[in-house]
């Protein structure tokens, strides 16, 4: 895949091209199907699809204090979208000078840099531009005058519900993976680097990678089996979400441990990803660390039944 990390390197694409934006966050069945009709368009003109957003959520950067957590690292969005087919990505810099573009000045630095611009495809709720000002109406009008067409999209329906970033943190936080798989196209998977811990799971006799995850939307406190990627490869891996109450009895830091099962060596500094395949159980404070001890043979127990029938 191509990335591009300004607006002016489109005009090193020579082809008609059509570009759709968005935030994509956790690359949903909605930006999916958008995607797809970007492609869609694409084809009538012999070009190719540009995917358009940002290396971060922008209230990440407008307003760190409200911004959502987020579905799917930058790494994964773009792993997400190039499985698509997509071969042209533009990941602009969510910062200072571009939140200060007007929702004219955007357009217009599009238009100057890809002069074979045929369209421009986005959700029918596409916000851009300074303070979010501008709107498909907008779109369109900037459209007719520098001669692309705008293709907008009615979200997503699953049932009667709307297939959104929003929803599926909602989902995800109440512990409905279920449904949140069904939305997302794909099982939920956490995204962090392998930082230090205390080693106290070590010492239990059940090692542990501690995963760096701040910025990601977790699941409800408790116990899981996910698939762990880390490295290139791929390990069952037991993986506790929670405060560790029977170790620390004041804790307000929510930390993600992660047990590979059949696995030795050094996760120290690398990047794993945890796909979430089933619930064990809810986080519990013991009597004692034996009893802990104890119970998480009996989870990792659990886990072994459920493998079963979840193979690598």
């Amino acid at each position: 895949m191509n990335i591009f990390s300004s607006i002016n390197e489109l005009s090193l694409l020579k082809e008609p091209l059509v570009l759709v934006g968005g935030t994509f966050d956790g690359v949903h069945l909605g930006h999916q199907a958008l995607i797809c009709r970007a492609q869609e368009e694409a084809q009538k003109y012999g070009g190719r699809v540009v995917v358009m957003t940002f290396d971060q959520h922008p209230a990440a950067f407008l307003r760190p204090e409200q911004a959502p957590k987020v579905l799917s690292s930058t790494s994964q969005k773009i792993e997400l979208i190039e499985k698509l087919g997509v071969r042209e990505l533009l990941l602009l810099p969510f910062n200072a000078t571009l939140a200060a573009t007007t929702a004219t000045q955007f357009i217009h630095q599009i238009v100057k840099a890809a002069p074979s611009l045929k369209a421009i495809c986005v959700g029918a709720n596409w916000a851009f531009g300074q303070g979010g000002k501008g709107n498909v109406t907008l779109l369109g009008q900037l459209g007719e005058k520098h001669h692309f067409s705008v293709i907008t999209m009615d979200p997503v329906l699953i049932g009667n519900e709307v297939v959104s970033s929003t929803r599926i943190r909602s989902l995800i936080a109440t512990g409905d993976l279920k449904n949140a798989t069904a939305c997302l196209g794909y099982r939920y998977t956490l995204s962090g680097s392998v930082i230090h811990g205390a080693g106290l799971a070590k010492g239990l006799g059940f090692p542990t990678a501690n995963l760096m995850v701040d910025q990601m939307q977790l699941p409800p406190n408790g116990v899981y089996l996910t698939k762990a990627l880390v490295h290139g490869s791929l390990y069952h891996a037991g993986v506790n979400i929670g405060f560790r109450p029977t170790i620390y009895w004041i804790n307000n830091k929510i930390t993600v441990e992660a047990h590979l099962l059949d696995f030795t060596g050094d996760l120290y500094g690398k990047e794993m990803r945890l796909e979430f395949i089933s619930f064990i159980r809810e986080e519990i404070t013991f009597m004692s660390i034996e009893d802990l001890r104890v119970q998480i043979n009996k989870d990792l127990q659990t886990a072994k039944t459920l493998l079963l029938a979840e193979p690598l």
